[in-house]
């Protein structure tokens, strides 16, 4: 629900903050007094486009800032504002702003955000309706999602969803199959080929690793066995570090004899340094005698990482990936191999996920049919009130064929009327002339209002054309569609705006030359007086006031 609406600079207002409640509420004027500003300020606020010549004369910039309540656990916008990392906790604040250089900003809950993602949320705030909108529930598009949350079978539509993604992917799956096992038998001669020469090859994960450490070490033989022997010979020789560890060891017995224990952690040091440096002479030993200065050995390592990088620029691989390249290679042979046995084995499966599909969107088509016969009665009830009694409402359920087939099922939607008994079926929006789309828009949205997921409905002038008992009509149903959502509607129906909760006021004044509109909330006296004025014109009346209050207390009867 919209709570505040505060605008700046725009066109012929310089500021103005509104306060919203719930129920209905009329906005009243005269022809040209501004009533259109507010609607595109609203419109700028929920994503519409905004143009700079909407800059008030003398002005730099405007600025429009909605404030919605806090969007319900299972609101789209909740889902959408997480998505983007943006702050859904409180009042959504929506703040656009424009300025004559044509830049503009928008910001939701002070954070900038996209003309894109605005219109994302803005579709789930706002809804507006008048004689030539030619969106919302005009255009075929939104059809059958309307329908199927009239319908309230939201468990059939999640499994028909599921059913469909296991279709797709078991015949990607078939598609994928085929395909592959296509291009491998025709490339099966290369493969066989490459297989056998990777396979000769038996590199293993890590092999070019080894070979170049032994390479290197190969390469150096002379120096790594000059320091190894340097290392022995510090350790054996000259002053000889096991010998003088075995004599520093007697020392410290013999000085232990006399204070018994209080030595033995330096004993226990000094033979585990025997220990290691034993074992350490001995490590020295064996790798001296393990270094290799064989030519030869060098000469096959070479050859080796030679073939094996020969292998990978021939496969625009690393050779660390060679061993993967036969793995894939082994599995294409393995589908060919795998052939038409598997193919049927993925076929059945499509074939089945495919039926199961098409049960499961029967079951939605028959429930939107149930739905769709039932929306109709509801609409044509509310058509003769409207003076349409001889206009007809048909909701077309139409089968699709197979290329048509969805996640949402294999049906099209379609709203249709006749105006005229002798009329034939069509588009909505091709059909009704202004205000009957108008007053269709009316039925229709009396019958959905407890389905739709818009907090804020606003009707311009959907009463032109109109009057008497059909604007009281018109007003009835609008009055009915509060109950269930905020309503704001633009009229010149005094006896529509009587069933208001709410009435605003529409004003243009001028000034030393300097025109501003003005809106305020009416008070009783102050709305008794406004009708009045709706009914009588100019020069306001007793009996208009008399009829006014007859239409304000009517209301309440």
């Amino acid at each position: 629900m919209l709570q505040t609406l505060s605008i700046r600079n725009v066109v012929l207002i310089d500021k103005l903050d509104l306060d919203f409640k719930s129920g209905l509420s009329v906005l009243t004027g005269e022809t040209g007094a501004g009533k259109s500003i507010l609607l595109d300020s609203l419109g700028m606020v929920i994503g519409n486009r905004a143009e700079t010549s909407l800059i008030r004369m003398g002005e730099d910039k405007l600025s429009v800032t909605g404030v919605f309540d806090e969007p319900a656990a299972n609101s789209p916008i909740r889902s959408i504002l997480a998505e983007n990392e943006l702050d859904c906790d409180g009042d959504l604040i929506i703040k656009r702003t424009l300025s004559k250089d044509g830049k503009g900003k928008i910001f939701i809950n002070d954070q900038a955000v996209s003309l894109k993602l605005l219109k994302e949320i803005g579709k789930y705030l706002v809804e507006v309706h008048g004689q030539f909108d030619n969106q919302g529930l005009l255009n075929p598009a939104n059809h059958l999602s309307v329908l199927d949350a009239y319908g309230n079978y939201a468990d059939l539509l999640s499994e028909v969803k599921q059913n469909y993604a296991a279709y797709k992917n078991a015949k990607k799956q078939r598609t994928e199959a085929e395909t592959n096992i296509l291009k491998a038998k025709e490339d099966e001669e290369n493969l066989r080929h490459w297989v056998k020469e990777l396979e000769a090859s038996a590199t293993y994960e890590g092999e070019e690793e080894e070979l170049t450490n032994r390479r290197s070490e190969l390469m150096n033989a002379e120096k790594i066995i000059e320091n190894l022997s340097y290392a022995y010979n510090v350790l054996t020789q000259g002053h000889d570090v096991q010998s003088a560890l075995r004599h520093a060891q007697a020392a410290m017995d013999k000085a232990a004899s006399h204070v018994e224990g209080k030595y033995d952690e330096i004993i226990a040091t000094l033979d585990r340094a025997l220990i290691e440096t034993s074992e350490a002479v001995n490590q020295i030993e064996a790798a001296s005698e393990n270094i290799s200065m064989n030519t030869n050995e060098l000469e096959n390592i070479e050859s080796r990482l030679f073939m094996l990088k020969g292998l990978a620029r021939k496969h625009q691989v690393s050779v660390s990936e060679l061993p993967q390249v036969l793995a894939d290679f082994q599995k294409q042979l393995g589908q060919i191999e795998f052939g038409e046995e598997g193919l049927e084995n993925l076929r059945k499966l499509e074939q089945e996920k495919r039926l199961r599909y098409i049960e499961s969107a029967k079951k939605l088509s028959a429930e939107r049919k149930k739905a769709a016969a039932k929306l109709d009665k509801a609409v044509m009830s509310e058509l003769p009130p409207l003076k349409m009694e001889k206009a007809k409402f048909v909701t077309e359920v139409k089968e699709l064929d197979e290329g048509g087939w969805s996640e949402n099922g294999a049906d099209d939607v379609m709203f249709t009327v006749a105006t005229n008994p002798n009329s034939p079926q069509g588009p909505i929006n091709k059909i009704a002339s202004g205000g009957e789309l108008a007053r269709f828009m009316l039925a229709l949205k009396v019958n959905l209002a407890n389905s739709s997921s818009v907090g804020t409905m606003i009707f311009d002038e959907v009463d032109a054309g109109v009057g008497g008992a059909t604007a009281q009509a018109v007003g009835e149903r609008l009055a009915r569609l509060a109950q269930n959502v905020q309503v704001m509607v633009v009229t010149h129906s005094p006896q529509v705006a009587s069933r208001g909760n709410h009435h605003f006021k529409v004003e243009k004044h001028t000034e030393n030359n300097v025109t501003t509109t003005t809106v305020r909330e009416l008070n009783a006296t102050e709305r008794q007086e406004e009708i009045a004025r709706m009914l009588a014109g100019d020069i306001i009346t007793d009996e208009a006031r008399a009829a006014a209050n007859v239409l304000i207390n009517a209301k309440s009867a």
